[in-house]
């Protein structure tokens, strides 16, 4: 059996016990209800149904069986767009809602998966359910993502990815207008002390770099560009909530939920706009950009309107 105990956040409070499990473990919602309906899930003692609400400040436990190793299955995802084909590599255009890779209690749509129903072939190097994975984006951010297609691909991007030989940039908008308006955030990250599922800036932590710059302020909120030097797990949403300034719409990390829901978030606002790398075969440099996709564009209007 697996489990976990943790404090439910303010951002979670009045969720349905399912939904709530979905976004804090990363797991599918159907995954979530069935280990509700199995009594996996008990606040402050008392059991839990899956449609039940969560109160913040309670003490939540979680238990479920450990499933078999997760596989890659194709499925078709018509939202995800290739930006990029060749030989060695596929850059994709991930949607949110969709992981990178399988893993235990993720039932959603990966790219893998997509990958795989779509016909094209991944180098097998790394983990079964990882093969040509060299980077990861969060299941709730949408945006660039490089895929190796052969081992000679897979090889040169992983190497590049540990050197820091990539530029990586992510648009997002948080709460508030940080001081200074650019800046450069260098705190370790790692494991939350108490809360297995997050991370947080921590003495212990691994070196974190993350370079920002305001592009465009509004009442509340700022649109932010996001240089990463390096790519720890949740980096900008940890980097930016400890400066006090969540990504706006990520409630795990103190987003406010009244925000999210007049910008009509569901999802942290936080988007992979331009992804840059030498090319493994040719060495050359290239670069791929994405446009923000609908959500996104819809909560900055509404802003923009308020101004």
């Amino acid at each position: 059996m697996d489990s976990r105990s943790l404090i439910v956040p303010d951002g979670l409070d009045g969720l349905r016990v399912d939904a709530a499990l979905a976004k804090m473990l990363g797991f599918s919602r159907t995954f979530a209800a069935d280990i509700a309906d199995a009594g996996g899930v008990r606040m402050d003692g008392r059991s839990l149904a899956k449609s039940d609400k969560l109160r913040a400040g309670a003490w939540l436990e979680v238990e479920w069986e450990a499933r078999r190793d997760p596989e890659i299955i194709p499925v078709d995802v018509p939202e995800l767009g290739i930006a990029y084909d060749d030989d060695d590599i596929v850059v994709v255009d991930k949607p949110a809602g969709v992981a990178a890779h399988p893993s235990i209690g993720w039932e959603g749509p990966t790219v893998l998966g997509a990958l795989a129903a779509g016909g094209f072939r991944i180098a097998t190097t790394g983990a079964a359910e990882r093969q040509g994975v060299v980077h990861r984006l969060d299941v709730g951010t949408s945006g660039l993502m490089v895929v190796a297609k052969t081992e000679r691909g897979y090889t040169a991007l992983k190497r590049a990815f540990k050197e820091r030989e990539v530029d990586k940039i992510y648009h997002a908008v948080v709460q508030g207008h940080p001081d200074p308006l650019s800046g450069t955030i260098d705190a370790p990250i790692g494991r939350h002390p108490t809360h297995s599922w997050k991370f947080a800036v921590t003495p212990t932590g691994k070196d974190s770099v993350t370079h920002y710059e305001t592009l465009e302020a509004f009442p509340g909120a700022s649109l932010l560009e996001i240089h990463l030097e390096t790519g720890r797990t949740h980096q900008i949403r940890v980097h930016m909530a400890a400066h006090r300034h969540p990504c706006v719409g990520d409630p795990l990390y103190g987003a406010d939920p009244t925000m999210s829901a007049r910008l009509g978030l569901t999802r942290q606002w936080l988007h992979a706009h331009e992804l840059s790398f030498a090319h493994p075969a040719t060495g050359d440099w290239v670069t791929f950009r994405s446009e923000y996709p609908a959500d996104l564009e819809h909560a900055l209007r509404v802003l923009r309107d308020e101004a």
